[in-house]
């Protein structure tokens, strides 16, 4: 069974392998394995771990069994209109569909009690998330966003 906790640099060699088996899982197909490769040497470098980690303006939480990560999320806090932006949310691909990723988003909705409204951004292409993220209440804002060569779709959820 996984509990949601905060994360520690102590989890940084743990998280990296969650979020590099997750992107490859997801967005091989879509864009492909180089792709995927330089974008995980970048964004889910451990510098880049341990920077959030250590983010004193946002919350890292981690799905631990004791033994290993099942799933993390990543959340900034919000800034003075009262929106936090969910930067990250993955769960390792055997454990899809268990709740993990339910309990991360329960738990960094949580996190900011002065938050009015959490937004995130999405690959349209990424059906599995575009429906985690509606079956709690998220909506889709119609906006687009681009990053990095990838394109999001911006969805919100009032809390």
């Amino acid at each position: 069974m996984f509990f949601v906790r905060t994360a520690s640099v102590r989890d940084i060699d743990k998280i990296r392998p969650v979020l590099v088996e997750t992107w490859h899982d997801t967005y091989d197909g879509i864009y492909g394995v180089d792709f995927v490769n330089d974008i995980c040497e970048t964004w889910h470098s451990a510098d880049a771990i341990k920077q959030n980690v250590e983010d004193r303006n946002a919350e890292y939480v981690v799905a631990d069994d004791g033994q290993s990560l099942g799933g993390v999320a990543y959340v900034k806090a919000p800034s003075e209109d009262g929106i936090a932006y969910l930067s990250q949310i993955y769960v390792l691909p055997e454990h899809q569909r268990q709740g993990i990723g339910r309990d991360l988003l329960e738990e960094i909705e949580l996190s900011f009690p002065e938050a009015k409204l959490m937004r995130l951004g999405v690959d349209a292409r990424n059906v599995k998330a575009v429906g985690f993220y509606e079956r709690f209440g998220y909506r889709n804002t119609n906006i687009r966003l681009e990053e990095g060569g990838l394109e999001a779709l911006v969805f919100e959820k009032q809390l």
